[in-house]
């Protein structure tokens, strides 16, 4: 599975549709293939007629989406190429590119003085779920129905039944609405609850994490909502994903609100 970062500029040569087209020299192509999940990202805003068309005038993400079709551009001069956009979902706020002073994408050292001229930059699947997990996209779908393979089976085990789900891509809405339903709506860090704070405008708002990610190589496999998935707010689920090289378990978190709340 393929993650890429896109620059939409405010200025530009293109005639992209934001969530529809984006257009992009050929040496892109190796990255934009169908099928890969792309983030919009917009650079420091450079002039100030634009401010009413941004989210911030700080470099930030605003939404994400999968690559459909890749085509030529027959009205280009340079053997340009245009990726057909699919399942577009724009967030509702910035997504800011710094975090606590530190890039949310790894830039390797070689890079420290260019990387940000790429307009198209490939990301790992760790990166792609921090900004999504920033975000209020909390049930992207990235594949269509007929490329899921949902299944269920019940066990018996000491008289009580199991259910276990199995899918190729543990972004599925089934599994997100099993998971709650199972494990409600309050967090299972801090224990907030959207609803009883902001009525109706947050009811049935809440983050679902994995505790198992597919950036483990083991491709398709079961998933249980019961065991594999919890409900978190975004703080606690940023919290969780906020060390790039470590992700914490649901007890590493209660043991983080636990010491604070003891001091």
């Amino acid at each position: 599975m393929n993650y890429v970062v896109i620059t939409e500029n405010d200025v530009s040569q293109w005639k992209d549709n934001t969530g529809r087209e984006y257009h992009f020299p050929k040496r892109y192509l190796k990255y934009l293939t169908k099928g890969t999940f792309i983030i919009y990202y917009k650079g420091r805003m450079k002039d100030t007629s634009f401010a009413s068309k941004r989210m911030s005038r700080d470099p930030h993400y605003f939404g994400i989406a999968e690559i459909g079709e890749v085509k030529q551009d027959n009205d280009s001069k340079k053997n340009d190429y245009y990726a057909e956009i699919i399942n577009f979902k724009p967030f509702s706020y910035p997504v800011f590119a710094k975090q606590n002073g530190q890039f949310i994408e790894k830039i390797p050292t070689s890079r420290l003085q260019n990387y940000w001229r790429d307009g198209v930059r490939p990301v790992d699947e760790e990166t792609f779920n921090s900004i999504i997990a920033l975000s209020d996209v909390n049930n992207f779908n990235a594949t269509n129905d007929s490329e899921q393979e949902i299944s269920e089976s019940y066990t018996s085990s000491e008289g009580k039944l199991k259910l276990v789900y199995s899918t190729k891509y543990e972004r599925d809405i089934k599994l997100r609405e099993k998971a709650i339903e199972i494990h409600g709506l309050n967090c299972m860090g801090c224990g907030f609850n959207f609803e009883k704070t902001y009525g109706e405008w947050g009811a049935g708002f809440i983050h679902v994490h994995h505790t198992k990610p597919l950036s483990n190589g083991e491709g398709e496999r079961e998933v249980n909502p019961r065991t594999d998935m919890i409900v978190l707010c975004p703080n606690c689920h940023s919290m969780i994903h906020r060390r790039r090289n470590k992700t914490l378990s649901l007890d590493e978190l209660l043991q983080l609100l636990k010491t604070k709340t003891l001091n």
